[in-house]
């Protein structure tokens, strides 16, 4: 494996970093009480990955086995449990855990302890994840129709009977 070709081809150098204190507020609040960071977009990254801070209510929940065909999704837990699905078994990911589900791996993740936690989310490449969390919550409320296209345009593919 090598590196990828280059996409900065000329120049010597340009002042484009960017900085967010972590003191700035989140972009979304659920009705759950949870929030999320939306730390590096998909449009500031040129779609190279976004990266979201989760943090989740005590006993919020969380989607069902699902998985995604197009993007990758890798969690790191910063504190608290985060119960996540491998496809085959639940796993009490806490403090420091990482995990990686490359396209095509089944996963859920959830927060049934009593307490909050919180984590880092990245995909990758970058996709527009940032109306899917804005519009999630909202599903149950549109026709089977309307649900299917929205997961669809989101690369979210649900398990039918899942017991998870």
């Amino acid at each position: 494996m090598s590196y990828p070709d280059p996409t900065y081809t000329v120049g010597s150098g340009e002042i484009s970093a960017s900085y967010r204190p972590s003191d700035t507020a989140p972009e979304l609040l659920t009705p759950s009480g949870g929030r999320t960071y939306y730390l590096a977009t998909t449009e500031s990254t040129r779609g190279e990955f976004g990266l979201y801070r989760m943090d989740m209510a005590p006993r919020a929940g969380g989607p069902a086995t699902h998985f995604h065909r197009s993007i990758s999704e890798s969690f790191f837990i910063l504190d608290g449990t985060v119960r996540i699905y491998d496809g085959e078994r639940w796993t009490d990911a806490t403090r420091g855990d990482f995990v990686h589900v490359p396209q095509g791996g089944l996963h859920a993740f959830r927060n049934d302890a009593d307490e909050p936690a919180s984590m880092l989310l990245l995909f990758t490449p970058g996709a527009p994840r940032e109306e899917y969390f804005e519009q999630v919550a909202e599903a149950a409320e549109w026709s089977p129709e309307e649900r299917a296209e929205f997961f669809i345009k989101h690369d979210t593919h649900w398990i039918e009977h899942d017991t998870h």
